[in-house]
């Protein structure tokens, strides 16, 4: 079958079109993507807490902690821009702005861990825009499938305190996922809480 109807098919009908390898998906990545190897990682990772029926969030578990998964993946892509000199300035500028404000303690370990709190929120910030928009582009390439979750009503847009819920399409989990993830329902849910985990390895 022709590559150009493949990528067609797998934008338009990702679950019902048929089975694709490997380059095509990331031709599909390229030319649905201005950032394909970050949205190729963003597709990684949720497919690595997914549960078997391609579905991951809304909320991960991780160490008996949770968080909303887009949180969950700004926090597991920080770590690609440590050497990136935007990110030691503005470590540099969290610690300026917290000494000079007075809100630094004089013990050199508690000081550290405001710091690095408040670097992981200013971090977290600003990686879900990045997360948003590759989540948009892998919907837009038929790879991912995007739903907000809510405390009464689910939603294909966000708001009302609605929280992400992504899902892989067919192709997607034929290719990259290779694990069950357990998930987990938590009794009946409340205001604060939504019912559905995934748990990260």
């Amino acid at each position: 079958m022709h590559d150009s109807y493949m990528l067609q098919n797998l934008a338009q009908h990702g679950d019902n079109g048929p089975p694709v390898n490997m380059p095509t998906m990331m031709e599909a990545l390229a030319q649905n993507s201005a950032r394909p190897r970050y949205a190729f990682m963003v597709l990684n990772l949720i497919a690595s807490i997914a549960g078997p029926d391609g579905r991951a969030g809304p909320l991960v578990v991780t160490d008996g902690t949770a968080a909303t998964i887009r949180d969950w993946l700004c926090d597991a892509l920080a770590p690609m821009g440590s050497r990136d000199p935007r990110r030691q300035a503005l470590a540099a500028r969290v610690k300026s702005e917290l000494w000079s404000t007075g809100r630094l303690p004089t013990d050199a370990v508690a000081a550290k861990t405001i710091i690095d709190d408040e670097l992981r929120q200013r971090i977290r910030t600003a990686g879900k825009a990045n997360v948003s928009r590759a989540v948009s582009d892998l919907v837009r390439a038929g790879l991912l499938h995007r739903h907000y979750q809510g405390y009464r009503v689910d939603h294909y847009n966000r708001g009302a305190r609605r929280q992400a819920v992504y899902t892989l399409s067919r192709v997607a989990r034929e290719l990259l996922q290779t694990a069950r993830v357990r998930h987990s329902t938590i009794g009946a849910p409340h205001q604060d809480s939504l019912p559905l985990f995934s748990y990260a390895r």
